[in-house]
């Protein structure tokens, strides 16, 4: 099932023409409060809750737009709806990102946060380094620790899915 997709500025039209429709942000909540499009809510992917949005659905007949960074989590976040019965749902191609880019509406908070995709290639990097370090200094075996996480990388890539970034948006700081 592949899951349709829309412009930022499509998206935002379309909200505008529509005030039944919604526009649901599944980044984590430190990364919303950094910055987010103008009338977007929170429902981070972890944490994605169909019976919420179905609750607004009955309200309203609108569409659901769904946005992220730069468009990954939002694909996922859109097929786990329609597979869970919820039509007229898009993803918002390039995220957050492409979003500013086309200087479309933001709320801005007063907190800057480290993003998600950044974490997660500081833990990646920072894993590598101690794996080599370990197995140069203490036992060779140690470099499976790299292997593992090299591992990890490719898979993530050619997947679209990134297992290290799930498990990071889970920390405090993200929270």
């Amino acid at each position: 099932m592949s899951v349709p997709v829309v412009s930022p500025t499509e998206a935002y039209s379309r909200l505008r023409a529509s005030p039944g429709s919604a526009l649901i942000d599944v980044r984590t909540p430190a990364e919303f409060e950094s910055v987010h499009a103008t009338g977007a809510r929170s429902m981070p992917l972890d944490a994605l809750d169909v019976s919420k949005l179905d609750a607004h659905r009955r309200e309203s007949a609108g569409q659901v737009f769904v946005i992220c960074k730069s468009g990954s989590r939002s694909a996922r976040a859109c097929q786990s709806l329609m597979s869970s019965g919820v039509t007229d749902v898009f993803s918002v191609e390039g995220g957050t990102e492409a979003w500013l880019r086309a200087g479309l509406p933001v709320e801005r908070g007063q907190r800057k946060v480290m993003s998600l995709e950044r974490q997660v290639r500081i833990a990646a990097g920072s894993l590598v380094v101690m794996g080599i370090a370990l197995a140069l200094a203490v036992h060779p075996g140690f470099v499976g620790i790299s292997l593992f996480v090299g591992c990890g990388l490719v898979f993530s890539g050619v997947t679209d899915t990134c297992t290290m970034g799930l498990l990071l948006a889970k920390l405090p700081w993200n929270r």
